[in-house]
């Protein structure tokens, strides 16, 4: 089972945590710089663990900070082996109205390094749906949709073949329209996360979140989908291994 996004550099312990997925039958793990120091200790983590891989970038809550002036210092990071995608970035209007103009940018930055590298690149976006789809129209590569929370770029979504990446919050009672928006996607762009340690699936919720609590989700989206969990988890994998360039399970 792969974890396409998780925050591992934000565990007390990613070695254990790392241990744990892996006897719950996790079998792939994306972690996910937010800063240059972060995709940093990314790669650290990624290095000492062969089933975890990295997505490095400068996320969006640090596009008027001094960070967003190191978006240089991303490339020489991307060109290391465990390196699978660029990202976190996007735009956050909900944590960040203040700021859409720098997140904009900063959004527009990584795109051109993701489109220079051939590499995927992994969206982050909360209350900006339409900016969110404007931004990534000229873009030409592979996007994933991180946590997917907005029906409204469900569209755009389906009309460009991005991936979309459901966290736990689709597990919560009250989130049936991030249900019916997982049904509506196909079979061979969906993709699951833990978004480690936030966002604890129903079962755990209240809980620090860990990888190995993906396989709550991915049953939450089977029922919704009305799929088999095991299938589902097979094309999920097959996903996974497409969105980020890796060789199949």
């Amino acid at each position: 089972m792969t974890d396409s996004h998780a925050h591992l550099d934000a565990c007390a312990e990613p070695d254990a945590v790392v241990a744990r997925a892996l006897d719950a039958g996790v079998s792939r793990i994306v972690t996910i710089g937010t800063g240059i120091d972060s995709c940093r200790r990314a790669l650290e983590i990624a290095g000492a663990h062969d089933v975890v891989v990295a997505a490095l970038g400068i996320d969006p809550h640090r596009a008027a900070t001094d960070e967003a002036s190191r978006i240089a210092e991303l490339r020489p990071l991307l060109e290391h082996p465990k390196a699978v995608a660029v990202g976190e970035t996007g735009l956050d209007g909900h944590h960040g109205a203040g700021t859409l103009r720098e997140q904009r940018i900063l959004l527009d930055e990584h795109l051109a390094l993701a489109e220079s590298l051939g590499l995927p690149v992994v969206i982050h976006s909360r209350a900006a749906s339409a900016a969110t789809a404007a931004a990534l129209e000229p873009f030409v590569g592979t996007v994933i949709l991180h946590c997917f929370s907005e029906p409204d770029l469900l569209e755009p979504a389906l009309d460009r073949d991005y991936y979309v990446s459901f966290a736990g919050n689709v597990t919560y009672p009250k989130a049936e329209a991030l249900r019916a928006s997982a049904v509506r996607v196909p079979g061979d762009r969906i993709l699951v996360e833990t978004d480690t340690p936030y966002l604890a699936p129903q079962p755990v919720r209240g809980r620090l979140n860990e990888p190995m609590n993906v396989r709550h989700t991915l049953a939450a989206l089977a029922d919704a989908r009305g799929e088999a969990p095991d299938e589902l988890e097979a094309q999920i994998d097959a996903n996974a291994a497409a969105a980020f360039g890796l060789p199949p399970e």
